[in-house]
């Protein structure tokens, strides 16, 4: 689950401030978010916070 409520499907299993995602918006888009903009994971039916790293945090404060 995005920070604005949009769901997405993670296209890549890669680290770092940007991910590949198939994103469930207004239309369904594959392209890449900022890791920060990630809220939440879908764990075996169960939505967990995501807790992100301090790099993604700085980053996230920078582009607001």
């Amino acid at each position: 689950m995005l920070r604005n409520g949009w769901e997405a499907d993670m296209a890549d299993n890669m680290k770092g401030n940007a991910r590949m995602a198939k994103v469930y918006g207004f239309e369904t888009e594959i392209g890449s978010v900022y890791a920060h903009d990630i809220a939440s994971v879908l764990i075996n039916g169960q939505w967990q916070s995501v807790e992100h790293t301090p790099a993604q945090a700085k980053l996230r404060q920078l582009v607001g």
